[in-house]
């Protein structure tokens, strides 16, 4: 049986539409967006962290919203882009906003691909929004689906911190996600991590590139 969790249920509905609605519609807005928070844009992080991935490389976006995330990477080169998102509404968005990348509604808990099909699988502020007690299922099926590389930027805390995500509890931590991929699967190898602190806060995300090991 499929997985269903109570984050699920309030991405499925209003409070998820609101948040593709509130969000960059646009790679320009989204460097923008970067940019002001981080001082550089997300194609310049990007190409940092990609740089020896071959642009043929089979790419899959786990929580892809409406493909913003992939509409960069294709502007940066790269051809073979799928993407999986829980919201029908985000996925509907997609198809008005994306051409020749493939994104499907679907479950991060049930990732419909066979196992090792893409070269590189990453999430881009999903694994914060998963319940600790759910996480390692998610993380078990981003590393199912890879055959190489895992990819991520998350809101990063030394250990697990719960946020109040827009006046709601349960819907949002922090946490060293590079870490908890590492202990859970000891073959992965931390290629690199760069931590961004916000301009005007405290706050840190983390980017990060792991591989697993013997894979050539």
């Amino acid at each position: 049986m499929k997985k269903i969790t109570n984050q699920m249920g309030i991405w499925h509905g209003k409070f998820g539409r609101e948040y593709t609605e509130r969000n960059p519609q646009t790679v320009k807005e989204l460097e923008s967006l970067y940019r002001k928070c981080y001082g550089i844009t997300r194609t310049e992080m990007n190409s940092e962290f990609l740089c020896k991935i071959d642009s043929s490389a089979k790419i899959l976006e786990v929580g892809s919203n409406i493909g913003i995330q992939l509409l960069c990477l294709q502007k940066m080169g790269f051809k073979n882009l799928y993407g999986i998102e829980l919201q029908w509404y985000a996925v509907e968005q997609s198809k008005r906003k994306t051409k020749k990348i493939n994104i499907i509604q679907g479950s991060a808990f049930d990732i419909p691909f066979k196992d090792n099909f893409f070269d590189l699988v990453f999430t881009s502020g999903l694994l914060i929004h998963i319940s600790p007690r759910d996480i390692n299922d998610v993380l078990d099926e981003i590393y199912r689906c890879s055959r190489k590389y895992i990819w991520g930027f998350e809101y990063y805390s030394n250990y697990c911190t719960e946020v109040v995500y827009r006046g709601k509890s349960n819907l949002l931590w922090k946490n060293d996600f590079a870490k908890l991929y590492i202990q859970r699967f000891p073959d992965l190898r931390l290629i690199k991590e760069r931590k961004f602190k916000y301009l005007d806060s405290e706050n840190v995300d983390s980017m990060f590139l792991l591989e697993k090991k013997g894979i050539k």
